[in-house]
């Protein structure tokens, strides 16, 4: 006689229950260990960007005022700390709310609480301390509503939630036309060192790069649409094609014994050398390059994306500030010289929520809203002023002029410039619509860029360039920031395809 003797049924594991910011839909899937933080490294981190930080820099000493606008920034300094303490835990990579807590919590948060403590202010805020109060309460509410935004794209809709309906097929790059892409980025870039006089006056300073736009006769009064065409077609298309061959190479076998996309991917190395270097560009543009072809070489990289948010925050306080070296020649540079290590937070880069004091102070000294005119201007950049003579002028430069500043070239924040237009209303539906498609962008970008996706998805290649172009459209004005966009969604729409058969896609 045998007797059965059968294991008991083994319990299932318990579900990590996700955080009210993850996507619920993604939680399906295992989750390697090494992915996640200790709680040894996980909570020093989380209290030093929350707590500690914004702590040490109150109780600094400093001739500035402890009223409310003071203790309302430092909460929105927590409240940023905390957020971007749980994208740099998340055990996956969210690069666009990364990317916008990273700058909120910087520009937005532990600068203007330094200001608020030395009492000093990087641009003049001309209006009544209540303005600025208001200012910073309208960040803390478009910071809230983004969040809400986050929360909302995790409910699917219905038909798509249960799996019913088939994935949509991911956009592709075209082996051909991306060799097309490759010759219209040598042709504009070479276009563009040639007017300017050669090479050499890439590894000059931004001042000469100015002035051989001034010299080229593309920059003309107030038209700005000449000088940004120029630098946009001369910048971008190269950096694309250095973007996707990089892609290609990494993730492709076939790639990497292929003599001839070795060779075009150093002379697309070199050319990004010499018309995106840091020298002849703007910080926040070099920082969109290193932060695109960051997340393109390591793609799937938990411990690249923490280190990257983390080490951004000492990048910020400590070389940022430093970083304009090569703004000015030898004659006219003035290195900064300072006491201590809040004064240098106190410089023009991060005059964000002053600026957006400003902009309240200007609307209610009698322009008031502007129901979209700002925004039209920034759509139809392109549009030279001959043509359209009311064409609206940077927010930023429009505020400034009002101001009476000598130096126009002033941030114009994207809550400003939501605000100027919409009301804040209309500015906190901007915001929340920024949430939504930020989180729905990185689930999917979550899905589809991992170590087997295809060579050619283009995914992979445009969400590091748009988290890294994210700072400047967060920093503003958007006049400014939209001649770049215009020219990469044309260079995008060229190497686009559906299909997936390896006779067109990389391979």
């Amino acid at each position: 006689m045998t007797t059965d003797i059968r294991k008991p049924p083994a319990t299932p594991a318990k579900r990590p229950v996700p955080s009210p910011f993850e996507d619920e839909s993604l939680w399906g899937r295992a989750t390697l260990p090494r992915t996640l933080l200790s709680r040894a490294l996980s909570v020093p981190l989380a209290l030093g960007f929350t707590v500690f930080l914004p702590l040490f820099v109150a109780v600094q000493t400093g001739a500035g005022v402890r009223d409310a606008a003071f203790w309302l920034q430092l909460l929105l300094t927590m409240y940023a700390g905390a957020r971007l303490s749980a994208m740099v835990l998340t055990s996956r990579r969210k690069l666009l709310q990364g990317s916008f807590w990273l700058f909120v919590y910087m520009a937005m948060g532990v600068a203007p609480l330094a200001q608020a403590v030395l009492g000093q202010v990087p641009t003049p805020v001309v209006g009544p301390r209540s303005d600025l109060t208001i200012a910073i309460g309208l960040v803390l509410l478009g910071c809230t509503a983004f969040d809400v935004g986050v929360l909302l794209a995790r409910h699917r809709p219905a038909g798509r939630a249960g799996g019913s309906q088939k994935e949509s097929k991911p956009v592709m790059a075209h082996r051909r036309r991306l060799q097309l892409l490759t010759i219209l980025s040598f042709l504009c870039s070479a276009a563009f060192i040639m007017k300017l006089g050669g090479p050499a006056v890439f590894f000059s300073s931004r001042q000469e790069i100015i002035a051989g736009i001034e010299e080229a006769g593309v920059s003309n009064g107030d038209g700005q649409a000449g000088q940004a065409l120029l630098r946009g077609f001369g910048t971008v298309p190269a950096l694309l094609a250095l973007l996707l061959y990089t892609r290609w190479l990494i993730t492709s076998k076939f790639a990497r014994r292929k003599v001839s996309i070795i060779v075009t991917w150093a002379a697309l190395a070199g050319l990004n050398l010499i018309v995106n270097n840091p020298i002849s560009n703007p910080r926040y543009w070099f920082l969109t390059v290193m932060f695109a072809l960051l997340f393109t070489v390591f793609p799937v990289s938990a411990a690249m994306y923490r280190v990257a948010l983390s080490m951004a925050v000492v990048v910020a306080l400590l070389i940022f500030p430093f970083a304009d070296r090569f703004r000015y020649d030898e004659k006219n540079y003035r290195p900064v010289e300072t006491t201590s290590f809040l004064e240098p937070m106190a410089l023009k880069d991060y005059d964000q929520i002053g600026m957006f004091a400003n902009t309240i102070t200007f609307s209610n000294s009698g322009p008031g809203h502007f129901y979209g005119r700002q925004l039209a201007g920034s759509v139809f950049f392109a549009v030279p002023r001959a043509v359209w003579p009311g064409k609206p002028r940077d927010t930023g430069v429009m505020v400034g002029q009002w101001m009476g500043t000598v130096n126009t070239n002033l941030s114009s924040p994207i809550w400003a410039e939501l605000w100027l237009d919409f009301g804040p209303l209309g500015m906190g539906a901007g915001l929340l619509g920024m949430g939504y498609a930020s989180a729905r962008v990185d689930r999917r970008y979550a899905k589809r860029a991992t170590r087997r996706s295809p060579p050619g998805s283009l995914i992979s290649v445009v969400v590091p360039l748009v988290a890294g172009y994210s700072f400047i459209l967060l920093r503003g004005p958007l006049l400014q920031a939209s001649g770049r966009v215009a020219i990469a969604a044309m260079c995008l729409a060229l190497v686009a395809t559906y299909r997936s058969d390896k006779s067109t896609t990389l391979r």
